[in-house]
């Protein structure tokens, strides 16, 4: 009651002295770290009051609780573009253990992957309803569609501050299994045969221009790659180096050919999730040349992993790990500013799933990855000069704001902006393990791994939720973040 009251007392003064800075108190300062804008790095302190960036000043104005962050670097707080959660277990669980993984991971928003089976006008508002509930972190969500039914709903979808909606390429015919999101409190696997043919594909890149909504592509012909593992199959072929030949680059170029011919059709925005490979790389420069408006997204996994030095069935993920070269080539494009964002493809799943069979063709696809994201990336990339700072947040942040419809609200430390900030040690090293992050998987790829980088606070509209890897937030603080129509 008494804190409620201070607080009440707070904003009075606050209004009546809203031309007089200095006679204000704040509710935090930021002082003494570096500061990344989209421009380069300045030495300020950011003042935040209310959820919300007031400015970046010299000066040290009077406070509630005051931050030291020397030493450290504040970035706006990451934004991963693609996670998958709610699908192993229920949304009112998923949302807490992988929002948790978030936190300790320096990402402050995370775009879900919502994948239902039924018309969206039964089964949204419920996973709506309970995320609101469980998220440490603010999420958003991009709605998969697979039916028509789907596709006669996607602006229901929008009245519900989802603008953004996913195209599976990869499923059909032979290769259409999938396992949807659980409804909420549920604990039984949705399995679900799907076929998105390519005439599904341009009715929904035809409304998604229609609605002024990015589309986000996974790029593989889903019949090249029943093909492809039957063959390998039939060879008693094994092992990750099986399962990328089975799913040839030229299979996602050949996807990638397909929908960005819709997208120049229709005038509508691609955005290519998890590429991967320098085919892909390469198919998407032509497309561009040719008109069609794309974004590109990779994740960490292709820029550190590939089938030539990964043992196991861990690292088995759609599309796959490629070779050393195409790390390369992904490399180069990221340096040279050709994809736009890193999304994780995170899938919270665990070992006794995962590795449920006896060779690859049996193994889940998929794997955690939402807390090593910014460390793989500062470590590998930023710290061995790869990339810049600058670039570092533009792939985690800014871009995705901007893409998603969430700029300037998400993605700057600019005033008025949402107070998300990341506070990054370039110095400190840390070794991986899965527990670190508290997810409900039970695994991590990278486990064992010294990463040289860290995330070491991260702050949601104001609130330190994580700080020195411990999750000191508020469940529930996370809320869905209200995002605008950007390509009409």
């Amino acid at each position: 009651m008494w804190k409620n009251y201070i607080n009440q007392i707070k904003k009075i003064n606050k209004f009546l002295n809203k031309d007089e800075n200095f006679l204000m108190t704040y509710d935090t300062v930021i002082v003494d770290s570096h500061v990344i804008l989209p421009t380069g790095m300045i030495d300020k302190n950011i003042v935040i009051d209310d959820g919300k960036i007031i400015g970046l000043t010299n000066d040290i104005p009077a406070c509630d609780h005051k931050i030291n962050g020397n030493g450290l670097i504040s970035i706006p707080g990451a934004i991963d573009t693609h996670v998958h959660y709610g699908v192993y277990s229920p949304i009112n669980e998923a949302a807490k253990t992988e929002s948790h993984a978030a936190a300790i991971g320096g990402v402050t928003t995370m775009m879900r992957m919502l994948r239902l089976e039924n018309a969206f006008s039964n089964s949204l508002q419920p996973q709506l309803t309970t995320s609101s509930e469980y998220h440490y972190v603010d999420y958003a969500i991009h709605a998969s569609i697979f039916t028509q039914k789907q596709i006669d709903e996607m602006s229901f979808c929008i009245d519900k501050g989802i603008t953004s909606f996913k195209i599976y390429m990869n499923l059909g015919g032979e290769v259409g299994h999938v396992y949807m999101d659980m409804p909420p409190n549920s604990s039984n696997l949705v399995a679900s045969k799907v076929n998105v043919t390519d005439e599904l594909v341009e009715k929904i890149v035809k409304n998604a221009a229609t609605l002024g909504c990015p589309v986000l592509v996974h790029a593989e012909d889903y019949e090249s790659c029943g093909c492809g593992i039957k063959k390998a199959k039939e060879k008693n072929q094994d092992g990750l180096s099986a399962w990328s030949s089975s799913r040839s680059p030229e299979f996602e170029a050949k996807a990638i050919k397909t929908v960005c011919k819709f997208g120049r059709d229709y005038d509508c925005v691609i955005y290519f999730v998890h590429i991967g490979s320098e085919q892909a790389l390469l198919q998407i420069e032509k497309e561009k040349k040719l008109g069609t408006k794309i974004f590109v997204e990779t994740c960490p996994h292709y820029l550190t992993l590939s089938y030539e030095k990964q043992n196991g069935y861990l690292a088995k993920v759609m599309p796959p790990i490629r070779t050393e070269n195409d790390q390369k080539a992904v490399w180069n494009a990221l340096s040279n500013n050709q994809i736009d964002t890193i999304g994780t493809d995170h899938v919270a799943n665990q070992l006794k799933l995962k590795l449920d069979g006896d060779d690859v063709w049996g193994a889940l696809a998929g794997f955690p990855g939402i807390g090593t994201s910014l460390p793989i990336l500062l470590n590998d990339g930023v710290n061995h000069n790869r990339i810049t700072l600058e670039q570092f947040v533009k792939f985690t942040s800014y871009n995705a704001a901007r893409i998603f419809g969430m700029y300037p609200k998400k993605g700057t430390l600019e005033k008025n902006s949402d107070a998300d900030v990341t506070m990054i040690d370039l110095k400190k090293e840390k070794k991986v393990t899965s527990e670190l992050f508290g997810s409900f998987s039970d695994y991590i790829v990278y486990e064992g791994r010294n990463l040289k980088g860290w995330p070491v606070k991260t702050m949601v509209r104001g609130e330190l939720v994580a700080d020195d890897f411990e999750v000191i937030g508020k469940l529930g603080h996370g809320k869905h973040v209200s995002r605008t129509i950007t390509s009409k």
